[in-house]
């Protein structure tokens, strides 16, 4: 056993399965020994080192294992980056493998010689080297347990002539570290003064606002059961999508920019505030500080009070530390503020529906997320990239239990939303897997990651993975930011895209192509596509100025709206689709 067939046999000894990676002659040696670990470790081959890293991440999320890439010397260890910091954003574990150059090169400029440690020290909790082979044993057990454990980016940098050396474990002797497996056991609950004094703060209050995480995803029971102890709302920041059911009275949805009206409300009527597993980010979408004592709970410490001033912060795991705060919660009566709650619901539901059915040139695209929600299979897996298609997918979007959703977080990058969708294929084959792209992300990655699927498609159980794309010809999120935020006009040289046909190149590789651009056929479109015996790409021709309205207007954002008139190149359109969504949320839909 040399030192690369260790590494792939020590992985998998963790219980790692599946590594996303590009081949390399600076891991030549991995290469060569991953086709002799065929049977303990499925290599899938990505077409750029990016993919593979977003693929990593998203089997984190979607699995909760430790996701693991590996990429080559200089330029394919560089392009890992973008997904890692990704994965260190969003707080998943991920390995990452990369090779050097030999030992007796380093430090003489040779050819994709890169200081690895320091490129990878922001993006990881821990980077090493490998100089020895009895050295890898500890590298590959750290880099792994530290992963799971602090749920962060860890780093493994294996010189091309280690790679080929023989494996030997350490010697019992002084300077030697002998190293095991295993990973940590369940986070402890917290004590019972920490959760007296939470729920002190929680009985005190007549209107409790409770806003969940990724941190939440695992903890759905639990949050229900405190919900209605509390007879409170629930929130959820964008990672925590799944971890409510939408089709529950009192969950109001996302929260922020891509937020919905009742949380908007929730946030700024409650008297008490409990946030669970979630570092959403914008303060302004909380309560004001003061206004309501808090409780947060979360499995990292350094994020307690981060974004709110809390009155009780506590460490924990979210299902066990709220299962142990349920009997310590008096049950509160139906109330007005419960009420007011399911009212705000329903009336915002009504109001989604109405834009979605609104015109537009030549297709709204609310039409198509609204159509998709009763249409998602009852496992589906959704995927969403950034820009304004997160919009629709935070709002429009009704995850029911037992589904998963995910996009990139923290970092909001574009271009992961295909290589999300890949990963949580190849980890869950059977299940259907939807991927919602707007066409700057498809350009950007997401024909790429079509090629993969194209490689990789027939060895699934169920050949339903389907990348809807919104093909608007525009940088559409950056483009209302600069309309709303700058009080610009459009600037097209910077915002306008290629038209590109998205479903015929789907056809060239094998898949399926739909092309839609009439509202009365996105049913049917989504039938067919549901319906298909191999991969899909669903375009959808959408109009680029149908605007992604704030929950709250406020007065800065309508005077940047009049200050961008002078200069909007398609103003008709833009003041036409602002004017058909404003009229909608406030004039109320036949019953």
């Amino acid at each position: 056993m040399n030192v690369s067939d260790f590494v792939w046999h020590r992985l998998s000894q963790w219980g790692l399965s599946r590594v996303y990676g590009y081949p390399g002659d600076g891991v030549g040696g991995l290469d060569v020994a991953l086709e002799g670990a065929k049977d303990k470790m499925e290599y899938v081959q990505v077409r750029h080192e990016e993919m593979a890293a977003f693929m990593a991440s998203a089997h984190a999320k979607f699995t909760g294992q430790v996701g693991l890439c590996y990429a080559t010397s200089g330029p394919g260890a560089i392009h890992l980056l973008n997904g890692l910091y990704d994965a260190k954003m969003d707080h998943v574990p991920v390995v990452a493998l990369v090779g050097q150059q030999a030992r007796s090169a380093i430090g003489a400029s040779y050819q994709q010689e890169v200081d690895l440690q320091t490129l990878f020290q922001d993006v990881t909790e821990y980077v090493a080297q490998a100089s020895v082979p009895d050295q890898v044993r500890h590298l590959i057990d750290r880099a792994v347990r530290i992963a799971h454990f602090r749920r962060a980016v860890t780093c493994v940098i294996l010189p091309k002539d280690v790679q080929e050396l023989d494996y030997s474990d350490p010697p019992l002797a002084h300077g030697a570290t002998h190293t095991g497996l295993g990973y940590a056991g369940p986070a402890k609950i917290p004590s019972e003064v920490l959760l007296r004094a939470a729920a002190d703060v929680l009985n005190r209050g007549d209107k409790v606002a409770i806003l969940v995480g990724a941190g939440a995803l695992e903890a759905t029971d639990e949050v229900i059961a405190v919900a209605e102890r509390l007879q409170g709302g629930v929130a959820k920041a964008l990672l925590g999508k799944a971890a409510l059911p939408d089709d529950l009275p009192f969950v109001t949805g996302s929260i922020g920019l891509l937020g919905t009206k009742p949380s908007w409300d929730l946030m700024k009527n409650c008297d008490t505030f409990l946030m669970v597993g979630s570092a959403f980010p914008y303060s302004e979408f909380l309560p004001k500080p003061g206004d309501a004592p808090g409780v947060q709970i979360d499995i990292d410490g350094s994020r307690l009070s981060l974004r709110y001033p809390m009155e009780v912060n506590i460490v924990g795991d979210s299902a066990a530390t709220l299962n142990a705060l349920l009997p310590l919660l008096d049950q509160k009566q139906d109330s007005a503020w419960r009420r007011d709650i399911e009212s705000g619901v329903r009336d915002w539901w009504g109001t989604l529906e109405r834009r979605a059915m609104n015109s537009a040139d030549p297709l709204n695209p609310q039409r198509l997320f609204w159509e998709l929600s009763p249409r998602l299979p009852d496992d589906a897996i959704i995927t969403a990239d950034s820009g304004s298609v997160a919009n629709w997918y935070a709002r429009d979007l009704k995850i029911r239990r037992g589904m998963k959703a995910s996009l990139s977080g923290g970092l909001a990058s574009l271009g992961a939303g295909t290589p999300y969708a890949l990963a949580a294929k190849m980890a869950y084959p059977d299940r259907t897997v939807i991927a919602c792209m707007g066409d700057g992300a498809m350009q950007m990655n997401g024909l790429n990651v079509l090629i993969t699927i194209s490689k990789y498609w027939k060895e699934w159980s169920d050949p339903r993975l389907i990348v809807l794309v919104l093909n608007n010809r525009d940088l559409n999120q950056v483009t209302w930011e600069e309309r709303i935020q700058l009080g610009s006009g459009k600037t097209e040289s910077t915002q306008s895209i290629p038209d590109f046909p998205y479903h015929r190149y789907a056809e060239l590789l094998g898949l399926k192509g739909i092309f839609v651009d009439d509202p009365d056929r996105v049913a049917a479109a989504w039938d067919e596509a549901l319906a298909a015996d191999r991969p899909v790409v669903l375009e959808a021709y959408t109009d680029p100025n149908v605007p992604p309205l704030p929950p709250h207007i406020t007065l800065k954002d309508a005077k940047n709206f009049i200050s961008m008139i002078p200069s909007e190149p398609e103003l008709g359109s833009v003041l036409r689709n602002s004017a058909k969504e404003l009229l909608t949320s406030i004039v109320p839909g036949k019953e």
